[in-house]
């Protein structure tokens, strides 16, 4: 059984860094394509990051620059290091994996995903 938890979110002001944590147990995590998502308040899911079985990355354009993904499979962890935090950033952060892609940017081809981490970032 594949679960993913996501964790390092909270508040924060404009400008400011932060870095997120997603843990991942069960599942061949080496063979996984991994990404980053967030739901704004009243918005639906869009991509943040994506990092390939052979760690390549993909970003979409709004976080060039200044996001961040990473993986490491001692212990089983991806992140995502943001910085130049904008109050556009705010939303709810979500990994997730996908272990039949060597990579993949759209939400609704990703059948596992953790809960959540509340990120907010204030002007």
């Amino acid at each position: 059984q594949v679960q993913l938890v996501e964790t390092g979110g909270g508040l924060a002001q404009a400008g400011d860094s932060l870095t997120l944590s997603c843990v991942v147990s069960g599942g061949n995590f080496a063979g996984f394509a991994m990404a980053w998502f967030r739901e704004a308040p009243g918005k639906e899911r869009e991509f943040v990051a994506a990092i390939s079985w052979s760690h390549g990355v993909y970003y979409a354009d709004s976080v060039k620059g200044r996001f961040t993904i990473s993986r490491a499979t001692g212990p089983k962890t991806m992140w995502l290091k943001m910085t130049n935090l904008k109050p556009e950033d705010t939303a709810t952060y979500y990994c997730a994996a996908d272990s039949t892609r060597p990579i993949e940017t759209v939400a609704a081809n990703f059948p596992f995903w953790g809960q959540g981490t509340q990120v907010t970032v204030s002007s």
